[in-house]
């Protein structure tokens, strides 16, 4: 294997009322790829309307519309027709959402130097922040 180009890559389908997120995500995206936290490497948009019907949007075709001209993807095209069947269960009616494909830039370097000592990440699990919280909050009382 060559070097390695890119760090560890996460699916992130985040849930909306209404048709596009808020500006407040918009800006924390923007955030996190301005200070190199994270590279977007693709990003869709799912809307599910109340009869049921599903519809996929690439940013290019929402970006004027949702405010998101400042957001650059590096992969286009990368979350594909199976990435959305898999997670478009959690679109309810009337809902949407959008599927950000991140690589976490700050892993990049720890996966090459992993790599390299012939070490392997066995097993990862996210803990969403809200259970953290609940978790912290209750050991306090």
């Amino acid at each position: 294997m060559a070097d390695i180009e890119y760090g560890p890559v996460e699916l992130f389908l985040i849930g909306f009322t209404g048709e596009r997120p808020g500006p407040e995500v918009v800006d924390e995206i923007l955030k996190l790829v301005q200070a190199d936290t994270v590279r977007l490497l693709d990003l869709l948009f799912v809307s599910r309307a109340d009869d049921g019907d599903l519809t996929v949007l690439e940013l290019d075709e929402v970006a004027d519309r949702f405010g998101l001209t400042g957001i650059e993807v590096v992969e286009l095209g990368l979350a594909g027709e199976e990435d959305v069947d898999d997670l478009a269960d959690a679109v309810q009616p009337g809902t949407s959402a959008a599927l950000l494909v991140i690589e976490h830039v700050w892993a990049r370097e720890f996966a090459a130097a992993l790599y390299r000592a012939g070490g392997q990440v066995l097993q990862t699990e996210r803990i969403p922040a809200p259970v953290v919280n609940e978790l912290v909050a209750a050991t306090a009382e």
